[in-house]
C-alpha cells in the first residue's frame, strides 16, 4: 500500500489490534524476559494471539517487534541480533496473518530522553532508529507503527529514520500525561502540528491511560491536524497494581467500545487498544466501522 493508498483507506474508521505484551504475560510470558525470544521460543502463542484479533476485525496488526531496537535489546546483550530478530518476528507475524491484514513493523522509544538542539544524541537516535527500520522493511512489512513514544524529538528521529529509507505509511502515537504533555518533550498537539509535515501519515494516542480520559487530547490533536487521519489506540482504563507487581486492568469490552464510540465522535478514525485489552476489546469496536 502506498502512502496514497493509506491517506484514502484511512478516510473511515478502521480497526487496529489489542494488547500484545499483557495478553502474552497472560498466556506464560515471565516477568523480566526479552520478549522477542520467548516470541521465537514459543511461535504458537504469538500466532494464535494475531490470529484471534484478524478473527475480532482487526485490519492493522502489529508485527512483535516493540523492543527490538538495539538499545532495549542491548538490555538483554542482544544488541547485534537487530536484523536478524526483526527478520523472524516479522516472518511470525506474516504467518499469522498473510494478506488479511496488513502488518505494521513496531517500533518504540529507545527510554532514552533525547534534548532538542542536542544534534549528536539526535543523530545517534537515527542511527538505532534506521538500523530497526532497515530490518523491517527487508523483513516485508506493509506500514510502520512508530508507537509509545515519549516525546516529540523521538517521534522526528523515527520519522526522519524511515523516511531515509522508504516511502511506506508510516503511523506514529504518542503515549502522554493526560493535559497532552509528553513525558520527555513536547506535547501531543505538536506532535500532531509537525510529524505529518516530516512524512508520519496518521499520528494519534496509545497507552498511558484509558479511552474515558484521552477525549480532549484527541481533539486537540484532530484540531491541529484536521487533514490526517487520528489513532486512539488506549489502555483498558487505569490499572491497579497487585502485591506482586502486576497490573490488573479493570474496564470490559463493552465499556471500552461505549468510550471509543465517544473519541470516534472526537476525530479518532483508527482503533485499537493497548495493555489490558485482547480480541474481545476489538470485536466490540466492529460496530464503529
Amino acid at each position: 500500500m502506498t502512502r496514497t493508498e493509506f491517506s484514502a483507506w484511512c478516510k473511515t474508521v478502521h480497526l487496529l489490534d489489542g494488547a500484545t505484551g499483557s495478553m502474552l504475560r497472560r498466556a506464560g510470558m515471565p516477568a523480566g524476559v526479552c520478549s522477542e525470544t520467548w516470541i521465537l521460543d514459543h511461535p504458537q502463542t504469538l500466532i494464535a494471539l494475531q490470529r484471534a484479533y484478524l478473527a475480532a476485525g482487526s485490519e492493522i496488526i502489529y508485527a512483535p517487534t516493540f523492543g527490538a531496537n538495539r538499545v532495549l535489546l542491548g538490555h538483554h546483550d542482544l544488541q547485534r541480533e537487530v536484523r536478524a530478530l526483526n527478520r523472524d518476528l516479522v516472518q511470525l507475524g506474516r504467518e499469522a496473518v498473510g494478506t488479511s491484514a496488513l502488518l505494521a513493523g513496531d517500533m518504540t522509544t529507545t527510554g532514552r530522553p533525547v534534548t532538542p538542539g542536542d544534534d549528536s544524541a539526535y543523530e545517534t537516535l537515527l542511527e538505532i532508529y534506521r538500523e530497526q527500520a532497515e530490518a523491517l522493511l527487508e523483513a516485508g512489512v506493509d506500514l510502520f507503527a512508530v508507537e509509545t513514544m515519549m516525546g516529540v524529538t523521538e517521534c522526528m528521529a523515527a520519522i526522519e529514520a524511515i523516511r531515509s529509507l522508504c516511502e511506506t505509511p508510516i503511523l506514529c502515537t504518542l503515549s502522554v500525561y493526560s493535559d497532552g504533555k509528553c513525558y520527555f518533550d513536547g506535547s501531543a498537539e505538536e506532535a500532531a502540528e509537525i510529524l505529518p509535515g516530516l512524512g508520519a501519515d496518521a499520528v494519534g494516542l496509545n497507552c498511558s491511560s484509558g479511552p474515558d480520559q484521552i477525549g480532549t487530547v484527541v481533539r486537540m490533536m484532530k484540531k491541529a491536524a484536521p487533514e490526517t487521519p487520528i489513532a486512539a489506540k488506549p489502555n483498558a482504563g487505569l490499572p491497579t497494581i497487585t502485591e506482586t507487581g502486576e497490573a490488573v486492568y479493570h474496564m470490559n469490552p463493552e465499556d471500552f467500545a461505549r468510550h471509543m464510540h465517544a473519541l470516534k465522535a472526537d476525530g479518532a478514525n483508527l482503533l485499537g487498544g493497548c495493555c489490558g485489552t485482547g480480541p474481545a476489546y476489538i470485536e466490540a469496536l466492529r460496530a464503529l466501522r
